[in-house]
């Protein structure tokens, strides 16, 4: 198959994953830049321990771009629940750390051998190599040190910025923004898995730099601790904080009634839909492109990962999927 247009991704979490496990399936030279500021859970633990990157979110990506049997995904995807020293730990980032040991502590070439290993479908880069401390300041003055600490504040954030000083982007990820045919923000945390990224001056100023539509994935749902309150046209605004006004050409929107018992759900741990106006944002100056892009296949709600790249790929590239894949159709 024919890939020759490129399509950036940014972004973290599981909202990254999901996007690129669409796209896997257009004919397209995927990259997608992940974010590297998680300080909690398994990844937190062998940063602290092993002085690296966190994997957790490369592992996600890979796994999403990998043509590999569902059985074997469910196996790196497996997370111990007992052993000492293993308990918390996902086997896929075990893995990944001994492949960083193994590559004599380039993370980078540890990230390559694994999607190697598992036919991914794209390259997948750390958007920096620098170990980063992501810090918020909040509106009643408080500074929060480290990315899982940030939603626990639970008030409205003014401000996110590195502790680190001159932190360099990874060897590739300017020249892949500055050779894409789209670039692609989202979906995931607006603030601790997109904008994370934009803080880092080349990355942020690559994309200011770009010819080539900006679009923006935005969340479903709003996030205790992060974006309460927010529509779509505050997440946009959040963003452009940071990369200035106008840097985002297109977002992404769902148009339909989230399901009631989801819905309920949501509601009860502080979260409630985001809402867009699609006249403003047109008056602001953005494409709007709304579709049903919801997946319910799982305990909470999550984008459909099909839907979101066929709006992407179908109305900004005009790219069809190849006939070997279902048609989407999209509302």
């Amino acid at each position: 198959m024919r890939r020759d247009r490129k399509v950036v991704a940014i972004g973290g979490g599981t909202g990254l994953s999901t996007l690129v496990r669409g796209l896997k399936h257009y004919p397209l030279d995927i990259t997608a830049i992940v974010t590297v500021g998680d300080d909690g859970g398994s990844s937190g633990r062998l940063r602290d321990e092993f002085h690296m990157l966190p994997p957790g979110d490369i592992r996600n990506v890979i796994l999403a771009l990998s043509e590999v049997e569902p059985l074997m995904d469910k196996i790196l995807q497996y997370r111990f629940d007992t052993g000492y020293g293993l308990e918390g730990h996902s086997l896929g980032n075990l893995m990944l750390t001994a492949a960083t040991h193994i590559c004599e502590g380039s993370f980078v070439k540890a990230i390559d051998v694994m999607s190697q290993l598992l036919n991914a479908q794209g390259k997948v880069l750390p958007v920096t190599e620098t170990l980063m401390t992501l810090a918020a300041e909040f509106e009643d003055g408080t500074i929060v040190k480290g990315e899982s600490k940030i939603p626990l504040h639970q008030q409205p954030i003014k401000r996110l910025f590195l502790l680190e000083e001159g932190i360099k982007p990874a060897p590739g990820v300017v020249e892949a923004i500055e050779s894409a045919d789209v670039i692609v923000l989202g979906p995931g945390s607006l603030y601790t898995s997109i904008i994370p990224n934009l803080l880092i001056p080349d990355v942020r100023e690559a994309i200011v730099r770009s010819q080539v539509p900006v679009v923006y994935i935005c969340n479903v749902m709003t996030q205790p601790g992060e974006t309460k309150g927010y529509d779509a046209m505050k997440h946009l605004k959040s963003i452009e904080a940071y990369l200035g006004k106008a840097s985002i050409d297109t977002i992404v929107v769902n148009n339909e009634p989230i399901d009631e018992d989801y819905l309920e759900r949501y509601l009860e741990d502080g979260s409630e839909e985001v809402r867009f106006d699609r006249k403003k944002l047109r008056n602001y100056g953005t494409n709007v492109l709304a579709g049903d892009i919801v997946d319910y296949n799982r305990d909470y709600i999550r984008h459909d990962s099909d839907a979101i790249a066929g709006l992407v790929m179908q109305r900004v590239l005009r790219i069809k999927k190849p006939r070997s894949f279902q048609q989407l159709e999209l509302k």
